[in-house]
């Protein structure tokens, strides 16, 4: 969950400082770092981040690894997104090993973290469970050593065994756009051994691998199995989840992308698209739905499709946002167009508008706005959707009249003499004619209000008085008036 401190906890275990380089203290891309131990032994360590928004992220991480770190904070206790990483877990069949962080705040409570995780059919040691269950402190550096020596036998355990004497294959964790490098993509080896040269396909990108580096930005000859690197080389940035693999030669590399490719298109053009299509198209041909279009740039591909996601969720059967475009890189001038042509706005997050885009994007008056946070990111389409919402009119009930008789008075057209029966009635407030209960004026103005000679603002119940109506004269004796007033309420997503 959020502020438990796993980047906290890893930061320790490595005795780096990543999290101080954060924006706001949150982690918002997934990164896998490699911690070497006296013993000579690597573990491999994939950091994702809490945030609800952050879903599809934290199920590729447990889909990857082998075994799960859940960390709890021990004054917190366990929180939503918690359950769900469990269920990830779970859902992956990866052992989890409990790290209980936080022990040294004076209201730690472990043993209420370890009822809570009963709910959830996590038994620890403990309790006679088969879970292992470490009490950390990332802050005080308590207890690292525990929880590294609880992941080293769980997977002497699990026998985790690779033959690295093959071609290599793995998955992309997370791919974004570097200027100066190009595509860099940052894959996690699971068998065989990746080296300088290779020809690797990932998802619907290939390329010639042309450098590995480790996290520390050193350069490498091979890449063994769990060994996180990122490879430059490819000719864009391929989906974080896709599988990577090394292929023989440019020929088949070429047909697998093509293939992927085809099927890609495919799948998006299924019946089941068509059918929505059409609705959507009834739709917005009646108005009911209002689309403000969006063009989304981040620094990598994960937290562009994390943004995609929440704002999907936003969207309300009236008012919704459209993504016509969202990718990892730099604002480019391509995109200002696209924006321009969509009469969209651009939101650049972590990412910066080149000074061509910049100045092109001033002169076709398109908007780019830039975030560090996604959730300010959501807040604001928050907003603007919230506005776009047609707001309720809302009517209050003021009086009733009934017609006695109708005259017509040169210059000043049809006049009905009336009686006040209940409430009061307003000069200038919304009127609605009624005749043998009919209605035959929806939405009318009440003109001139008349005591006698006299223009009045408001007559009570139980006096006469003599009415005019904007553009209305077909009034007659009979008719009852019903006086109300109109106001606008704002409504919010």
């Amino acid at each position: 969950h959020v502020d438990h401190g796993k980047t906290s906890l890893l930061d320790a275990l490595r005795a780096t400082d990543v999290v101080a380089g954060e924006h706001g203290g949150i982690t918002q891309h997934i990164g896998a770092y490699q911690v070497r131990l006296d013993g000579g032994q690597a573990v491999t360590f994939l950091d994702t981040p809490g945030h609800a928004a952050f879903s599809a992220m934290r199920m590729r991480g447990a889909n990857v690894t082998d075994i799960v770190v859940l960390v709890v904070a021990a004054d917190d206790g366990v929180m939503p997104q918690t359950i769900e990483a469990i269920n990830h877990a779970k859902s992956a069949g990866a052992p989890i090993i409990v790290a209980i962080n936080k022990i040294d705040k004076p209201d730690a409570d472990p043993t209420r973290v370890i009822n809570e995780l009963l709910q959830h059919e996590i038994v620890v040691e403990s309790l006679g469970g088969e879970t292992q269950a470490v009490e950390v402190s990332a802050k005080e550096k308590m207890g690292l050593d525990d929880l590294i020596e609880a992941i080293l036998l769980q997977a002497e355990v699990l026998d985790l065994k690779a033959n690295p004497d093959r071609t290599a294959d793995g998955v992309v964790i997370e791919a974004k756009l570097d200027r100066g490098r190009g595509a860099v993509s940052t894959v996690l080896v699971k068998r065989g051994t990746l080296k300088r040269g290779d020809i690797v396909v990932a998802g619907d990108t290939f390329g010639r691998v042309r450098a590995l580096l480790n996290e520390r930005g050193e350069q490498l000859d091979a890449a063994g199995p769990s060994v996180p690197v990122e490879i430059l080389g490819l000719d864009g940035t391929p989906a974080p989840g896709e599988p990577f693999a090394v292929v023989e030669n440019d020929a088949r590399a070429r047909e697998l992308v093509d293939y992927r490719v085809r099927m890609k298109r495919e799948k998006a053009g299924s019946p089941i698209q068509g059918a929505s299509l059409a609705d959507m198209m009834a739709k917005l041909a009646d108005k009911k739905v209002s689309e403000l279009p969006v063009i989304i740039k981040a620094d990598v591909q994960g937290s562009a499709e994390a943004i995609v996601g929440s704002l999907d969720k936003l969207a309300h059967e009236e008012v919704r946002a459209r993504i016509i475009l969202s990718g990892a890189g730099a604002i480019s001038e391509s995109d200002v167009m696209l924006a321009k042509g969509a009469g969209s706005p651009i939101l650049g997050f972590n990412v910066r508008a080149s000074k061509q885009a910049q100045a092109l994007a001033e002169r076709e008056g398109v908007e780019i706005r830039y975030y560090a946070i996604i959730y300010d990111l959501i807040d604001d389409i928050k907003g603007v959707l919230s506005g776009m919402l047609a707001p309720i009119q809302r009517e209050t009930f003021l009086g009733n009249a009934e017609v006695l008789q109708a005259f017509d008075i040169s210059k000043v057209g049809r006049v009905a003499g009336c009686r006040v029966t209940e409430g009061v009635v307003r000069k200038g407030a919304r009127v609605r004619i009624i005749r043998a209960d009919v209605v035959v004026l929806e939405l009318g103005v009440l003109q001139t209000l008349k005591r006698f000679k006299d223009e009045v603002n408001e007559v009570p119940s139980g006096q006469e008085c003599g009415m005019a109506f904007a553009g209305f004269q077909d009034i007659k004796a009979g008719d009852i008036i019903e006086c109300f007033n109109l106001e606008e309420v704002k409504r919010s997503l």
